[in-house]
């Protein structure tokens, strides 16, 4: 979704759509919601910074995949922080926008969402005084600018989910190897990348 990707693409690939992977735009998304997070917990009092703590991955997390245990852990977390429970619900309702049957549908739904949000940004501040949500105004508008490219998903429905896991897939075998000296040799193992398995030492 970069700038300069984007326009890259236009220069030498004239005529072809480009559509926003999901993958990128929740990235975006979820990479906002821990902004917001991570400014929250340093001006909290002691009670309600232990209520944080650990929670990171509660709050990136799609709420229906938690378990009963982790969902109450993440309600209390919410509980403590007006900010994160309106950043955190966005999140949730953006999620959504994937749902919709077509193109003129999401667009509604994107639009009114990017307002909603805007909206919480600065009524929060009104209200406070502060610029805690700041961040959501401004992915707000940052997803209304990139509309187009998101939108062209519900045209042709193709996602990037299968090279994301590829890309996973070649970070942990680099990792699990500590590096790949010989390129040659990296080469080899990449091409047996789906059929090795991992085990356990011992």
């Amino acid at each position: 979704m970069s700038r300069p990707y984007y326009y890259a693409a236009k220069e030498y690939l004239p005529g072809v759509t480009i559509v926003f992977d999901r993958f990128h735009v929740m990235k975006l998304v979820n990479a906002t919601v821990d902004k917001v997070r991570r400014k929250q917990q340093i001006h909290l009092d002691d009670a309600r910074n232990k209520a944080m703590k650990g929670c990171r991955f509660l709050f990136l997390s799609n709420y229906e995949n938690l378990d009963d245990e982790k969902q109450s852990r993440l309600d209390q977390a919410l509980k403590a922080n007006e900010p994160l429970f309106v950043m955190h619900t966005m999140k949730e309702q953006l999620r959504l926008l994937w749902t919709k049957s077509s193109k003129k549908q999401a667009r509604k739904f994107l639009r009114t969402w990017a307002i909603d949000a805007i909206a919480e940004a600065y009524d929060y501040k009104a209200r406070t005084g502060s610029t805690a949500l700041m961040p959501l105004k401004k992915l707000a508008f940052s997803l209304l600018a990139h509309a187009d490219g998101i939108l062209n998903y519900f045209k042709h429905r193709i996602t990037n989910g299968k090279m994301e896991g590829i890309n996973n897939k070649i970070k942990t075998l680099k990792r699990q190897a500590y590096g790949f000296r010989d390129k040659a040799y990296f080469r080899l193992r990449l091409l047996h990348l789906h059929a090795q398995k991992v085990h356990l030492a011992g």
